[in-house]
């Protein structure tokens, strides 16, 4: 890397954020300190992307002993005996070799996996009722003989203080930044949480709110949405949000249709094969990575150079941007196709050149041709490129609304399983007693107690309620074998056989 002295002020920014430790801050005079740059460098850029004053410039062409890594889109520029800045590939004799040889088997998940005979629970916990205070068993205790072993399942619904629901929305559109707060009613139920890919994320409830001035409030979202009903949401007190587990998105009035396939640059990686065919440059907008075709390392890998044709965002790595978030097309500021098109390098394009935009969903599209001053214009499209916009619209998903719920039973609602409530804990932990809620599998979070996530559109419909301390209930099922559950000290005289409680409840 080329430091610029003159616009370097030696605040150290580099040096922290260099993966390679590369960077380092020598005096060049009385209390001045400039960055200086070593034979570590593997010319990733992140020092040119961090640096403040513009004090750090990437060369055009790598050290002739350097070797470009294509593991990635940052191309790391390897010199013999390195590694890059993932650590993962060494530079031996010009070669790049991964540094750790394949792994065949993951000894620790030997004992991850359930036996088959827990995986069901007996009975659900839908129906069953509480026994409160907590020191009494809990309201069903049931046992069968599966596979030749006798298994227990204990089952009650819990009062979930600790709990919420976490929304996967199918769609790019724009709803917010992260911490955003959601509102119902003009009182606050949530907040906007950290995307996943391809999806906004939205958090409902927790202990905090629930415990809160509004928690009646909070407790009867959380239960609307766990058990399948719609809900209208507003973030920032702006953008109307209408979800409900199965259905589509609907913002500000309008249903989203379908999910995208990918990012910008996934989308030119999975096509850009056709792309080319269709036409001479493409770019897909999307807020997380603008895709630039022929800068692509797909372009490239199908023979491309790039064209001089300058996306409206900010370059990350070789035919990556990134653009802003927005109200534009794909989550973004651009308004329409060609606002897409910042600049034309005449030096490398050529006039009637055709560009195609795009957004990641193929819904959204324009065609253009280069003119001689650089400008262009929008001309109709092509047969071949109606079959490539096409070909993304049909391998995307349709959208649709997720409603994971969120609880923990690791406190007093563990005492209705057995007399040492750390076992019950420890069991599950230890795949010894499985977790589900309403009969549907649950994941449970490493670490302390049992907190737990569902997909409440396996759940029994209608399982969930609340009540007025203001807490959720939920459906709660352990599920082991007895040897383990006599183990945990659990309530083995209130075992009773399922046949006997299935006739009761069966008439």
């Amino acid at each position: 890397m080329v430091i610029i002295t003159d616009k370097c002020v030696g605040c150290g920014i580099c040096v922290k954020n260099c993966p390679v430790n590369a960077l380092k801050l020598v005096s060049v005079g009385e209390k001045k300190r400039k960055a200086e740059v070593d034979d570590r460098c593997i010319e990733c850029g992140i020092c040119v992307r961090v640096c403040p004053f513009s004090a750090i410039e990437k060369p055009a062409e790598p050290s002739p002993e350097a070797t470009v890594c294509t593991s990635c889109p940052v191309q790391c520029r390897i010199p013999e005996g390195r590694t890059g800045a993932c650590k993962r590939y060494t530079n031996e004799g010009g070669t790049l070799v991964r540094n750790r040889k394949l792994v065949l088997n993951n000894e620790k998940c030997e004992k991850a996996y359930p036996p088959s005979i827990l995986q069901k629970p007996l009975i659900t916990g839908v129906g069953a009722g509480s026994n409160y205070p907590c020191i009494r068993p809990a309201p069903h205790i049931v046992s069968d003989i599966r596979d030749g072993v006798e298994v227990v399942t204990v089952v009650t619904e819990a009062p979930l203080s600790y709990s919420g629901v976490t929304l996967k929305l199918d769609t790019n559109t724009y709803i917010g930044e992260e911490g955003d707060p959601v509102y119902r009613d003009n009182k606050i139920v949530g907040l906007v949480e950290t995307e996943q890919y391809g999806s906004k994320m939205i958090a409902i409830g927790g202990a905090n709110l629930l415990t809160g001035k509004d928690g009646f409030i909070v407790a009867r979202t959380i239960v609307e949405l766990a058990n399948g009903e719609e809900v209208t949401l507003k973030v920032n007190k702006k953008i109307t949000v209408t979800v409900q587990h199965g259905n589509a998105p609907i913002i500000n009035g309008v249903q989203e249709s379908v999910m995208r396939i990918g990012c910008g640059s996934a989308t030119i990686g999975l096509f850009a094969d056709r792309m080319k065919e269709a036409v001479d440059e493409c770019i897909v907008i999307d807020h997380h990575v603008v895709g630039l075709l022929s800068e692509h390392l797909a372009g490239r890998e199908v023979g491309l150079t790039w064209t001089g044709v300058v996306p409206n965002a900010t370059r990350s790595s070789a035919g990556r941007y990134f653009g802003e978030h927005g109200e534009g097309i794909g989550g973004t500021t651009i308004a329409t196709p060609r606002d897409a098109i910042k600049s034309i390098d005449m030096n490398l394009a050529k006039p009637g050149m055709t560009i195609l935009v795009t957004n990641t969903t193929g819904e959204i599209y324009e065609m253009f041709e280069v003119l001689e001053d650089g400008d262009v214009k929008s001309i109709p499209m092509t047969d071949k490129a109606m079959e490539l916009v096409q070909t993304i619209t049909n391998n995307c998903q349709q959208s649709t609304t997720s409603v994971l719920y969120v609880g923990g039973t690791g406190g007093s609602a563990r005492g209705g399983v057995c007399k040492r409530p750390v076992g019950i804990t420890e069991a599950v932990h230890a795949n010894k007693a499985v977790l589900t809620i309403g009969g549907a599998p649950a994941f449970v979070m490493p670490g302390g107690g049992i907190n737990f996530m569902v997909d409440t559109g396996k759940v029994v419909n209608k399982a969930f309620t609340w009540v007025p301390t203001p807490a959720t209930v939920c459906p709660v099922e352990y599920t082991m074998t007895r040897e383990d559950y006599e183990a945990i000290e659990g309530h083995i005289s209130e075992i009773r056989p399922v046949e006997e409680v299935r006739k009761e409840f069966e008439g």
